[in-house]
């Protein structure tokens, strides 16, 4: 397929576009670099809160693909990195592509019926500014009934280490291991994101993926 890829540059998108790439996909890393994250991956410079810009470069594929993360410059994320996410699906919109996958976050998974990560005592109060960003893009993907969209959420822990093509996926709970860890590589990450690409097995839905 032809895929356009947005946050192509970070931990989680450069192992994306590595992914795509060796199956056989062609794929455009944009970040705003313009950095090609591998050898012989086309890039493109470009901010995916320009709509303009990601309707020009998402014309004519089969997916949009967003690593994209929310502003870590100490400032309140969440109005941003909506906004960002808003005008990427306005982008998408107007490139007349029907299939978006979203990069997710962790701390709105359940660990409990109706009860998210992000709400629990002890939750990191590092993280939860990111946290509360990527739950409240979750609930906008939520409204959208035009776009083939889906959100896929890594474990809590997810850091870069071996591709073993082994793991789960699940929905809106958070998975766990036999020790009660919630984590993944973000190579094997790459590798269930893919396969949603291909595969468009959780529409309109999160999905989420760990050990």
């Amino acid at each position: 397929m032809k895929l356009v890829l947005f946050g192509a540059t970070g931990m989680v998108g450069s192992r994306v576009a590595t992914e795509a790439s060796a199956r056989g996909h062609q794929v455009l890393a944009v970040s705003r670099s313009g950095q090609s994250p591998i050898p012989g991956v086309t890039a493109a410079a470009a901010d995916a809160a320009d709509p303009a810009k990601v309707a020009e470069l998402a014309r004519g594929a089969d997916a949009v693909a967003s690593a994209c993360v929310p502003p870590r410059d100490g400032s309140d994320p969440r109005e941003p990195f909506l906004a960002l996410n808003k005008a990427l699906v306005e982008g998408v919109r107007a490139a007349g592509v029907g299939r978006l996958v979203v990069v997710g976050g962790a701390g709105g998974l359940e660990v409990a019926p109706g009860q998210a990560a992000a709400d629990q005592p002890g939750f990191p109060e590092a993280y939860l500014p990111e946290a509360l960003a990527h739950r409240d893009v979750l609930a906008f993907y939520r409204t959208l009934d035009d776009l083939d969209w889906t959100y896929v959420s890594p474990a809590a822990e997810i850091a870069p280490g071996t591709r073993t093509g082994r793991f789960r996926t699940g929905g809106d709970a958070m998975l766990t291991d036999a020790d009660g860890r919630s984590r993944i590589s973000a190579e094997d990450y790459a590798i269930a994101f893919v396969d949603e690409l291909e595969q468009d097995a959780h529409p309109r839905s999160r999905m989420s993926v760990a050990y």
